[in-house]
């Protein structure tokens, strides 16, 4: 638990950034550099400076690069601040990829969601074909690899949520895609041998962006919230970078499957009603939640690679708090609303 709320992006940084002792103790096990590919992202930059910083604390001179097309201002003089080198690259480019350093450990963070209605060619390309130049690259290499929980589809909420097991029920283009991506990795580590780790992710949140944010944002401005997606996961994005960077530990051939949630389905009803709380607000809804959504049970995940610490309502009152005081948003809206997966 975090008692003291962020006041500012260098507070709110710092607290995504900071090692946990299971990081500090996997960094400490592991024998080179770490390269993270799609570093440009709203989780890379923190996920890197966890990673500098949790070599720093285990007394290890190592090289943290990011690699990213660095599309987005600031990114890139951000990274290297902390310590971590910085590559510019297009990794649909495989000859830009064959050109990256060696790296003993490897996390891919790259994919495409927003924009899949308009660009599927783009989507399809990123999700599919990058991790094959990465795996090519790095074959010898650990690799975690990011994916998404909307493979699963949608579950009963009374279900708990998908765990790894069940079967892939992707409902629209972009989670086929994901799918595909996953295929790739799954092929490649079995073809090459190589150790890879895939993350089912949902949903990372944190002041500046994510469900919490969207829903947050509408309470705020009294609009109606649509409650059609009536449940949801969420986890501090501190969290899920702390667990993401102790999966390096468990890549195998074939790989291994971990979902990355939080340990509550949150229902957005009662998230909206808190919120309207924390700032007096009044608050209204429209439709009827659905019996079914993307949930995913990450349960499995955290005797391995740590427990979320971050609770639910030190997020709801963060970010109620960061809102109404005015700070800064990415203004990247999740859709998490979206039940048709057309994004």
């Amino acid at each position: 638990m975090n008692s003291i709320a962020p006041q500012s992006i260098d507070e709110l940084e710092e607290l995504l950034s900071r090692p946990t002792p299971r990081v500090v103790d996997v960094l400490r096990q592991t024998d080179g550099d770490v390269i993270i590919l799609g570093v440009g992202g709203k989780m890379g930059p923190t996920l890197a400076r966890m990673v500098q910083r949790g070599f720093e604390q285990a007394g290890l001179q190592r090289r943290v690069i990011g690699v990213s097309r660095f599309s987005t201002p600031g990114c890139r003089d951000k990274l290297e601040s902390w310590g971590i080198e910085t590559l510019a690259a297009d990794l649909l480019d495989p000859e830009s990829v064959a050109k990256l350093p060696d790296a003993p450990y490897v996390i891919s963070m790259s994919g495409f969601k927003f924009g899949t209605s308009t660009a599927a060619h783009l989507t399809w390309a990123t999700n599919c074909l990058v991790p094959v130049h990465v795996c090519q690259r790095y074959r010898d290499s650990h690799i975690v690899a990011f994916s998404t929980g909307n493979v699963y589809g949608m579950v009963p909420v009374s279900s708990g949520g998908s765990v790894e097991s069940d079967p892939l029920r992707p409902d629209g283009e972009y989670p086929m895609a994901a799918v595909g991506r996953e295929r790739m990795f799954e092929h490649l580590s079995l073809a090459n041998g190589t150790p890879i780790v895939l993350l089912r992710l949902n949903y990372a949140t944190e002041l500046r962006y994510g469900v919490l944010v969207d829903l947050c944002q509408q309470v705020l401005a009294e609009r109606p919230i649509d409650i059609r997606m009536g449940y949801v996961n969420v986890i501090w994005q501190g969290d899920a970078n702390a667990m993401s960077i102790c999966a390096l530990a468990h890549g195998s051939s074939p790989l291994t499957t971990i979902n990355i949630a939080g340990p509550d389905i949150l229902q957005a009803r009662a998230v909206c009603s808190r919120f309207a709380e924390l700032s007096g607000r009044a608050v209204s809804f429209v439709g009827e939640e659905s019996a079914e959504a993307y949930l995913n049970n990450g349960t499995a995940a955290y005797p391995i690679l740590g427990q979320p610490t971050t609770t639910v309502d030190e997020m709801l009152q963060w970010t109620c708090q960061w809102l109404q005081n005015d700070g800064m948003t990415l203004g990247k809206p999740t859709h998490f609303q979206v039940r048709d997966g057309v994004y």
